[in-house]
């Protein structure tokens, strides 16, 4: 407590002012089970070489996803970022730049922006985007809200393929928010039911696509029946590159699409900082959370940029705002922006093909390993396998043997029994002939 300023009297005001009793009743609602009751067990102090050597020796000890074939997915995949994204977003004019407030000396910015939204909006199919969210995640919920706005009803129905993260935060802003959320059980072959759940107080429907599991569904019946009940349909995608393939959530029916934008021009930086993407129809423009920067005419007839809406608490009173997270990770936006520029459309759809190719090969070679079933009927880059073991011990074997083999469904879904023996991989175009065979035959030494 030395570095504190406050006095025992100062935080006596503040508390009551809160109307609570101590800083303890703050954290009332974390469980007791989860909080730490004494200092972490770590070194007091060292001096700054020694912290410096011990970090070192800790960060040896993990496995780092270049190193060793890579097939972990589920929201965060592992692409090649070309050496001209990192060169351009180091540059001062980008890299210090902050929120674009004065647009006579923001146009480089504000360009770049506008440039990253009509991505967005040809990527998912939609009318406009704004200048980015958080990450996938937040930018999820935050679809959610604005439905509610939209609809005037307070419930979500939820897919039980939507990644478990993202409904965890969801549940968590939701509560807060005091509305409601019918989550569905999980859904590894794809084959729920969501229309049932939905009726005239259904405020959105919520799907991923592809879903958590790989799986991929049409979802224009869906959208259909979520029209029917006065209900809008919330299509999330956290892989970007998939739509480089696959019809686009608003050629489906989507009413707004919310993505993970990670996968082009940013790597996996251990699990952050990341990109979330937005996109709407037209007559629900004033209901988007973030920034729009939107493309005019100065006195003299020349072309600028400017922030056409900003309805964020930073710019308007908080009850007023339709986001209160301000994040809005402007230069992970602007690697998004820079990669899909040098891949262009011709690009996008080989580089997609060949993610697709490098899935599909290894599914049917792993899926020929004795006790190995592949469970997803359809799927882009990522698939799900049903092993003749627990997936959590396999995935620990295939470590071993310096294979990072993916993401074991039970590390989801704790609850799931199901899916104890459920294994999600993830191929991209990074991963060779050598990576799946290596693979492939590291997987089979482990089940014998």
């Amino acid at each position: 407590m030395r570095y504190l300023p406050h006095t025992e009297h100062d935080r006596r005001i503040m508390l009551d002012k809160i109307g609570v009793q101590s800083v303890d009743d703050l954290f009332a609602t974390i469980p007791e089970t989860v909080r730490m009751n004494d200092l972490a067990d770590l070194p007091r102090h060292q001096g700054e070489l020694e912290v410096e050597r011990q970090l070192s020796s800790l960060a040896g000890q993990n496995v780092a996803a270049g190193s060793v074939p890579f097939f972990i997915g589920c929201g965060a995949y592992r692409h090649h970022v070309p050496s001209t994204v990192d060169h351009l977003i180091q540059r001062s004019e980008f890299l210090t730049s902050y929120t674009p407030y004065q647009p006579e000396i923001s146009q480089g910015t504000l360009q770049c922006l506008f440039e990253f939204q009509t991505q967005v909006a040809l990527l998912t199919g939609m009318d406009v985007a704004n200048a980015s969210m958080y990450d996938g995640s937040t930018a999820c919920t935050e679809a959610i809200l604005m439905a509610h706005r939209i609809t005037k009803r307070d419930k979500a129905v939820i897919s039980g393929g939507l990644h478990p993260h993202y409904r965890a935060v969801a549940e968590t802003l939701s509560h807060f928010a005091e509305s409601k959320l019918v989550t569905l059980p999980p859904d590894p072959d794809g084959q729920e039911d969501l229309t049932a759940s939905i009726d005239n107080e259904t405020s959105c429907v919520v799907v991923q696509f592809p879903n958590v599991y790989g799986a991929i569904n049409d979802i224009s019946d869906l959208a259909e029946a979520a029209h029917a009940n006065g209900a809008l349909l919330i299509a999330v995608v956290t892989e970007i590159i998939s739509l480089g393939a696959l019809r686009s959530p608003g050629e489906l029916g989507a009413d707004i699409v919310v993505c993970e934008g990670q996968s082009l021009g940013n790597g996996l930086n251990f699990g952050g900082p990341y990109v979330g993407l937005m996109s709407t129809r037209q007559k629900y423009v004033r209901q988007i959370p973030g920034r729009l920067c939107g493309e005019t005419v100065d006195v003299d007839g020349r072309r600028g940029y400017v922030l056409t809406m900003s309805a964020r608490e930073q710019h308007i009173r908080r009850e007023k705002a339709t986001s209160n997270i301000c994040t809005n990770s402007g230069l992970c936006s602007l690697a998004f922006t820079i990669h899909l520029s040098l891949l262009g459309q011709a690009g996008l759809t080989r580089l997609a093909k060949l993610n697709h190719y490098r899935a599909v090969t290894l599914a049917d070679r792993l899926s020929e390993i004795d006790g190995v079933e592949l469970v997803t009927p359809s799927f882009f880059n990522e698939f799900t396998l049903r092993l003749p073991a627990r997936a959590e011990q396999v995935v620990a074997r295939l470590v071993v043997k310096n294979v990072l083999g993916g993401v074991p469904v039970s590390r989801l879904e704790p609850n799931f029994e199901e899916g104890e023996n459920l294994l999600i991989v993830a191929a991209t175009e990074v991963n060779s002939e050598d990576d799946c065979s290596a693979f492939a035959d590291a997987l089979a030494e482990v089940l014998q």
